[in-house]
């Protein structure tokens, strides 16, 4: 918290609880923010001094943790409210007019954006932190982008007065995404959705619910690649996180040959990531190489061939055998207890292994077909529940933001809250609300 040193005439919780407030305070207490105060200051250094850099700070973080859409909002908001005035550092004696007009709260946040590289320590702080009450965490990462509209139209407005439209967004660009699928009748839709703005790509603890890593890009940005990088940078920043995640989970954009091999080869993390169909006819099958009689469909399902019949069996998923890379496979008859005609014939045997070289997106380090890539693969949604908070409670859904350096510092403080409000919750004895943000104990 950026620590406020002030003569007090009374203290607001003596006379009535505090109420909502005590989210903020406790946001405040728990946020690692005196490197960036102490360098907002420094960078005043003798300047006028009307408005004090800590009580600004903590009032932008009241912004967040109350939704506040605009700093004309929030200033609002302290002109009328004193116990909030209070709480961020204002002087109580100067009532209203402690309130920095909008031109200061313009200036203020200019600073903070050529100072984000704080903000982003204030993150990865915030994330060993939890770490140390947490030590699972990162056990199941998973990963996603979201797309954050721009507060523009995406058409620039031509005025031969000014060389730049402050209407327009000149750092945003279109994006698009597209969705796929089967009807039960057999035929297929599709559905297109774009975009003019930016995304959020983000890995999530998909049990606990807390963001470990993040980047802001225009939306057009492939997510594929914005999330190799950020592995890459959370083994960098985070490696005992890594070293804790047993699965890295994502829906089938991410569906990659190259980042299933890297996550395994460079992490050892199993990839929990929804194949998409790349074969033609997705009822065929194809046969293992070095085998006999056993096929394969892109999905994952592994089938022995009776040789006299051509019946085929799925075969039951025996494990994964790290030393040796290889999927191991159990005869269905001996698995699931009943006779085979032809046991006599069949080349299988008791069990049979696949290399996860033979195709690396069919054969993960962990069989597609199996209840424990179900399992993982629900927790998926974890991501889409972090993202769906950024929009409700921490208002993208409505917002006035133009401009990369305006949305990288917003959705930076608001993940910094968001993980202050976790840790605050954890070490105040609230564990049971560490996923809230609104709630208060």
């Amino acid at each position: 918290m950026a620590t406020i040193q002030q003569k007090q005439l009374f203290v607001w919780n003596e006379i009535e609880n505090l109420g909502d407030l005590e989210r903020l305070i406790l946001v405040l207490n728990y946020l690692p923010d005196e490197k960036l105060v102490s360098k907002l200051e420094e960078l005043r250094e003798n300047g006028r001094d009307k408005y004090p850099i800590r009580p600004v700070w903590n009032s932008i973080i009241a912004g967040v943790v109350f939704q506040h859409v605009s700093i004309e909002s929030l200033r609002r908001e302290l002109k009328r409210n004193a116990q909030l005035r209070q709480v961020c550092g204002f002087d109580i004696l100067s009532s209203d007019k402690a309130i920095p007009t909008s031109w200061a709260y313009s200036r203020f946040l200019k600073n903070l954006i050529k100072n984000q590289e704080l903000i982003i320590q204030m993150f990865r702080e915030l994330v060993n932190e939890l770490k140390k009450e947490l030590p699972d965490l990162g056990k199941i990462i998973a990963f996603d982008g979201k797309a954050i509209h721009s507060y523009s139209s995406g058409k620039k407005k031509k005025d031969v007065l000014r060389i730049h439209d402050r209407r327009s967004d000149n750092d945003a660009d279109w994006g698009v995404k597209e969705y796929k699928g089967k009807r039960a009748d057999g035929s297929m839709w599709k559905k297109v959705k774009s975009w003019f703005g930016y995304r959020i790509h983000i890995l999530v603890d998909a049990v606990y619910e807390l963001p470990l890593a993040f980047e802001i890009t225009k939306a057009s940005k492939n997510e594929g690649k914005v999330v190799d990088k950020l592995f890459e940078q959370l083994d960098k920043d985070h490696p005992d996180i890594v070293e804790t995640c047993e699965y890295g989970t994502g829906d089938k954009g991410y569906d990659s040959e190259e980042r299933i091999k890297s996550l395994w080869d460079n992490y050892k993390i199993k990839p929990v990531i929804d194949i998409r169909n790349t074969w033609q006819d997705i009822d065929k099958t194809r046969p293992i190489i070095h085998l006999w009689d056993v096929v394969y469909n892109y999905k994952g399902d592994v089938f022995c061939v009776c040789p006299l019949s051509g019946k085929q069996r799925k075969m039951a998923y025996g494990g994964f055998e790290k030393d040796r890379g290889c999927l191991k496979y159990l005869c269905p008859a001996k698995h699931y207890g009943y006779e085979c005609d032809n046991k006599g014939l069949c080349k299988v045997g008791k069990q049979i292994r696949i290399h996860i070289d033979e195709n690396r997106r069919i054969f993960p380090p962990i069989a597609r077909s199996s209840y424990k890539w179900k399992s993982v693969y629900k927790k998926r949604t974890s991501v889409e529940r972090v993202n769906s908070r950024l929009d409700v409670s921490f208002g993208f859904e409505r917002h006035f933001i133009r401009g990369l350096g305006k949305m990288k510092l917003r959705c930076g403080i608001a993940l910094c809250v968001m993980l202050a409000m976790a840790l605050g919750r954890i070490r105040e004895n609230q564990k049971e609300l560490m996923r809230s943000l609104v709630k208060t104990a």
